[in-house]
C-alpha cells in the first residue's frame, strides 16, 4: 500500500490527488502502482531498501535522454524523493500504456540518433545506479580507460570482497586489461541508455518504442548493442534500423562478449551463481 504520508505529499506539494492505486509489474526490486488521479494515469514506484538518492539519480538519467529530443519516447517524471527518513523512497511518472507490437525498425533507427548525442568526455555528471548496484561515472578521455576503471573493476572489487570470485578470474581480468586498447574502435562518447535489455523499454500503443529503467552514461555506442544480445528481445529489424542510421563497425559481433564483461559482472554480484562461471569463461577467450 502507498503510505498515507506520501499520499499527503504529493497533494499539498505537486497538488496530485490519489484516487485509486493498482499493484502493476514494474522491476525486479521496486514496488510498482498504476495511479489514477486527478491528473490521469500515473505510474510510482516506491522502494524502501535503496539508497538515499536512488530514484533521483534515475530521473536524472530519464530528463537526460529526454533532452536528446529524438523520437524515442522518455517517461515524464512529475515528482521524486522521499517523505521521512523512514518512507520509502518513490519516483511519479506518467502511465504510459503498453502495446504487444511496434515499429522495430524505427526502434533501431531511434537509438542510433540517440547515440549521436555527444558530450567531450566518457562519463556522467553523476554517478548512478545499474539495477539496485552502484555505478560510477568519472570523466575520462579514452572510453578503454573507462571501461576498465569505471565500469569492470569496481564490480571486480565488489565481487572479490564478497567472496564470489576466485583470484583465477583477477589473474584472467589483469592479463586482458593491459590489451584493452586493441580492441575498442574510437568514438565520441555517446548517450547511452546504459543497461538496454528487454524489459527496459516497451511500445506504446502507437507502435513508438519507449525506454524505461536507465542507468544513463555517456560511453561507446556498441555498449547499449552489446547489452540488447545478451538476453534477447530485440528483433533483426531493430539491428537493420540502426544501421539504416549508423553502420557498425567490422568486428562488432566478436567484441559483444567483451562489452557484456560489465552486465555479467552485475549479475555476478547480484545473483551469483552461473554468472560468476560466464565471467569466467568470457575472460579465458580473451
Amino acid at each position: 500500500m502507498i503510505p498515507h504520508s506520501l499520499k499527503d505529499h504529493l497533494q499539498k506539494d505537486h497538488n496530485i490527488v490519489i484516487e485509486s492505486e493498482k499493484r502493476v509489474s514494474g522491476g525486479d526490486i521496486n514496488q510498482s502502482f498504476k495511479l489514477s488521479t486527478n491528473r490521469g494515469a500515473l505510474f510510482l514506484k516506491l522502494n524502501s531498501k535503496t539508497p538515499p538518492n536512488f530514484f533521483e539519480r534515475e530521473a536524472e538519467g530519464l530528463s537526460e535522454l529526454k533532452r536528446a529530443d529524438c523520437n524515442l519516447i522518455i517517461p515524464e517524471v512529475l515528482a521524486v524523493g522521499r517523505v521521512g527518513t523512514d518512507h520509502p523512497g518513490y519516483l511519479l511518472m506518467e502511465f504510459i500504456s503498453e502495446s504487444n507490437t511496434g515499429d522495430s525498425f524505427q526502434f533501431g533507427a531511434d537509438l542510433a540518433i540517440l547515440h549521436q548525442k555527444e558530450r567531450p568526455m566518457f562519463g556522467f555528471d553523476s554517478d548512478n545506479y545499474i539495477g539496485s548496484l552502484p555505478q560510477q561515472n568519472g570523466d575520462f578521455t579514452e572510453w578503454p580507460d573507462f571501461f576498465a576503471y569505471e565500469r569492470i573493476q569496481p564490480q571486480l572489487k565488489m565481487a572479490l570482497d564478497s567472496g564470489k570470485i576466485s583470484n583465477k578470474i583477477i589473474t584472467y581480468w589483469e592479463r586482458l586489461a593491459k590489451s584493452l586498447h586493441n580492441f575498442f574502435p574510437k568514438c565520441r562518447p555517446s548517450l547511452l541508455h546504459g543497461d538496454l535489455w528487454g524489459g527496459n523499454y516497451l511500445f506504446n500503443e502507437t507502435g513508438q518504442a519507449v525506454l524505461i529503467d536507465p542507468a544513463v552514461y555517456y560511453g561507446h555506442p556498441e555498449m547499449d548493442l552489446a547489452f540488447t544480445r545478451m538476453f534477447g528481445g530485440f528483433s533483426e529489424e531493430f539491428y537493420s534500423g540502426y544501421e539504416s542510421i549508423t553502420p557498425l563497425e567490422p568486428g562488432f559481433d566478436d567484441r559483444i562478449s567483451l562489452y557484456n564483461l560489465y552486465p555479467l559482472f552485475v549479475h555476478a554480484n547480484l545473483f551469483g551463481g552461473h554468472y560468476i562461471s560466464q565471467v569466467e569463461h568470457q575472460l579465458k577467450q580473451f
